[in-house]
């Protein structure tokens, strides 16, 4: 028999641990069904970026997509990380401003005419009944045509809204259950912002926001914040690139959240992973990531990413 050397035994013993049935625990563990959030669309603000796509991410879970915000160009996001549209069962809406809903209706249109034939359920502040239906007449004529000569099933009978005007659960279903919290966006009311308890982890998705109490309620020790984020010291220059500077300014500093504060909120809140998007500025002046993460980390400890388009996490 062949002398058991050191080398030997570890050996043998990592064969025998690989061959060990899971405990029960640990084999619950791996059946859960695993999420994934992909950041579809980095960018704030309504104007198109060169570098970021509009505001927009999607949580799937079982094949199921759930997309946050339709930002412009949301349907090519979902296609560039292989998602197919038909997969999208809900779509959620933060606030109505045109960087988060300009293409809400789009993404559904475009999912149709792609392969879309089952029921999407819409979640969003008022008017989103009222914008669903203009949306729809809007766009009678190319549904009307589709319909007649492609065989599709009629559009208006497969997008249900649901507004919402105040915070607790907004939906549930076998695959995730989502909360909603009003944040302070202003002159925007109500904006929101969506916890999903997935089965696997928690995912909280800011929206538009300055610091608000709320958030750090709804994100209490969230496994993930995605939070919007502005650089203080590059909003001049920014600023001085619009011809409404003087607004936009005070509109800017009224309604958003700067690099320590969101530090201080994710520290607050205890989240583990504190994810940064809808950067402000995400277009002029270009930021590299260095320096958005050296402004938030002396003010956060924890798992700290700074976001990309089509970043999954």
């Amino acid at each position: 028999m062949p002398q058991m050397t050191r080398r030997n035994i570890l050996r043998a013993g990592a064969m025998l641990a690989v061959a060990a049935p899971l405990p029960v625990w640990a084999a619950d563990e791996a059946a859960k069904p695993k999420s994934r959030l992909i950041l579809l669309g980095t960018a704030g603000g309504p104007t198109p970026k060169p570098h970021r796509a509009a505001p927009a991410q999607v949580i799937v879970v079982n094949n199921t997509s759930y997309v946050i915000d339709c930002g412009n160009g949301v349907a090519r996001q979902m296609i560039l990380a292989k998602l197919k549209l038909a997969s999208i069962r809900s779509v959620f809406l933060t606030h109505h401003h045109s960087d988060h809903n300009a293409d809400y209706g789009n993404l559904l249109l475009l999912a149709w005419a792609t392969d879309l034939a089952k029921r999407v359920d819409s979640y969003g502040p008022p008017p989103l009944a009222e914008m669903t239906k203009q949306f729809l007449a809007l766009n009678d004529y190319d549904i009307r045509t589709r319909m007649a000569d492609e065989g599709r099933p009629p559009l208006k009978d497969l997008i249900v809204p649901h507004e919402i005007s105040a915070d607790g659960l907004v939906m549930q279903d076998d695959n995730v259950k989502v909360t909603a919290a009003p944040v302070e966006h202003p002159p925007v009311a109500p904006a929101f912002a969506y916890r999903f308890d997935c089965p696997d982890r928690s995912i909280v998705i800011s929206g538009d926001t300055r610091p608000s109490p709320n958030l750090v309620k709804l994100a209490q020790g969230a496994d993930v914040l995605v939070h919007e984020v502005m650089h203080l010291p590059s909003l001049e220059q920014l600023i001085a690139t619009e011809p409404n500077a003087t607004t936009l300014r005070e509109h800017l500093l009224a309604s958003h959240t700067t690099t320590e504060q969101v530090g201080r909120i994710a520290t607050e809140a205890g989240v583990k992973t504190l994810v940064l998007s809808h950067f402000v500025p995400g277009g002029y002046p270009f930021l590299k990531d260095e320096v958005w993460f050296d402004a938030v980390r002396p003010f956060f400890s924890g798992n700290l990413v700074v976001g990309h388009d089509l970043l999954e996490l």
